[in-house]
């Protein structure tokens, strides 16, 4: 299989000057503490950074497609209930590798499949007006299964469910991904007998989608889980190398760290020129703004660290965003997804007489174009001194998918041990689920509650 590329021949001081890109000096001065970082975070894969290993997890994979086989048939649609790291890869996964019109027209035997990452009462009241709950598989995903938004989720189908089917019909339509002995999800597995797949310890929700968690409704839709793992394998092999220009990883953890730190650039833009790509860039977003926006190091020094991502798409963003990237404030550096190789021709026809203006487009592939698009991009971006790198996929594959998710995933790790923070918590989101918590009324959080409504007793001031 053909491996992914960076390329960060943008990047570099030759290319957008020495006050934006980096030297290549000061780039090999980040070889040994790159090397170091590697070695922190290999260390801990048989402690607590499991999620390591989860390529090579085959008997998993295998249970899976096994259950997935079992219902295939069944159902016409299948609902993930998740938020966060239990839905962005899921829908990361099925735009890249079931295509954008998959739900309009899903192939015969296979479920559309709907991602309700959200408590919005008009998403889940218009999911509910518009199918049917029996002819449905609800994937519920929560490690700590005590997540309110999923929980509430699972209450509303679950009562639909019984109301439809009866308590023991209902059962076939749950499958359940949460930890292996704790919580209110793994105690409901045990007292009504639902399929259930397990989080294992030491995989946090933002690196999880390599396991059960996003693994469960890819196969459900046909998706190639083992290709997913054999890229991601093949990845987790380049990546062992400590030397920092053998390691993609190493490359893009390094570069990210300075282009915030030393180039003064705390917004990273993933912009992909892949319309099949685009939800990579939401969940590249959660993974790299929970790893590492923090307000403390590790030794508990405020350092508020953390680059701000954004997400774009190429050739659509062009024509909302790209002024402000080439003009704007010199403050972003920019990682672009490419892909080699399209899996469809689409070819302009001739063009009418009369239209000589447009004769450059004649007998021309959409393909041509959308190349000629990125790569103006990229020269706009170089003329203005504005850094980027670019990952060249060579197809949009499972395969290929599978290797820029760990690629990403190890070198946001290895991101956490330049900036000196802890990578694998979320103190942040805990404290808005806490004050959540406090303001629903959930016992054991009352203090909460009270400061909270004295904070917030002051006249408002509402135009």
């Amino acid at each position: 299989m053909v491996p992914l590329q960076l390329d960060y021949t943008a990047a570099l001081a030759d290319a957008v000057g020495p006050e934006h890109g980096i030297a290549e000096a000061d780039l090999e001065a980040l070889a040994a503490p790159s090397a170091r970082a590697l070695r922190a975070v290999l260390a801990r894969r048989e402690r607590d950074l499991r999620w390591l290993d989860l390529p090579r997890a085959d008997d998993v994979r295998a249970r899976i497609d096994e259950y997935a086989a079992s219902v295939a048939g069944r159902f016409e649609n299948v609902v993930v209930l998740g938020i966060g790291g239990s839905a962005l890869g899921n829908t990361a996964l099925f735009t890249a590798l079931c295509g954008p019109f998959h739900n309009l027209c899903p192939p015969a035997g296979l479920p559309r499949l709907f991602v309700l990452d959200n408590v919005d009462p008009d998403l889940i009241g218009e999911w509910i007006e518009r199918f049917d709950p029996a002819k449905t598989l609800f994937n519920v995903i929560s490690k700590s299964g005590g997540t309110a938004e999923t929980m509430s989720q699972f209450l509303i189908f679950r009562s639909l469910l019984v109301e439809s089917l009866g308590e023991e019909g209902h059962r076939d339509h749950v499958v359940i991904t949460t930890d292996a002995e704790k919580g209110v999800l793994r105690e409901v597995v045990e007292r009504e007998g639902y399929a259930s797949f397990v989080v294992p310890e030491g995989v946090g929700g933002r690196f999880s989608v390599l396991s059960p968690v996003g693994l469960v409704s890819s196969s459900l839709v046909g998706v190639d889980i083992d290709g997913l793992a054999a890229g991601a394998a093949a990845m987790a092999r380049r990546c062992e190398s400590e030397r920092l220009t053998d390691n993609p990883a190493l490359i893009y953890a390094a570069l990210q760290w300075w282009m915030q730190a030393r180039g003064n650039k705390p917004v990273s833009v993933t912009f992909a020129y892949s319309h099949r790509l685009r939800n990579l860039g939401d969940w590249y977003a959660q993974l790299l703004a929970e790893s590492i926006g923090k307000r403390v190091t590790r030794a508990g020094a405020e350092c508020f660290a953390g680059p701000t991502p954004v997400r774009a798409v190429g050739v659509t963003d062009q024509h909302s965003q790209v002024q402000l990237y080439v003009e704007g404030p010199h403050d972003k550096w920019f990682t672009m997804l490419s892909v080699g190789s399209a899996q469809r021709e689409v070819t302009i026809p001739a063009v009418p007489e009369g239209l000589e203006a447009l004769d450059y487009l004649s007998g021309r592939d959409l393909g041509e174009l959308f190349a000629a698009e990125r790569d103006g991009t990229r020269v706009a971006l170089r003329e203005a001194s504005r850094p980027s790198v670019s990952v060249l996929f060579p197809t949009v594959d499972a395969h290929s998918v599978g290797q820029y998710l760990f690629l990403m995933e190890l070198a946001v790790a290895v991101m956490g041990e330049h900036y000196d923070v802890d990578a694998f918590d979320q103190p942040g989101v805990e404290a808005g689920k806490l004050a959540a918590y406090a303001l629903m009324g959930r016992a054991g959080h009352e203090e909460r509650r009270a400061a909270i409504e004295a904070a917030a007793a002051g006249a408002a001031r509402v135009v």
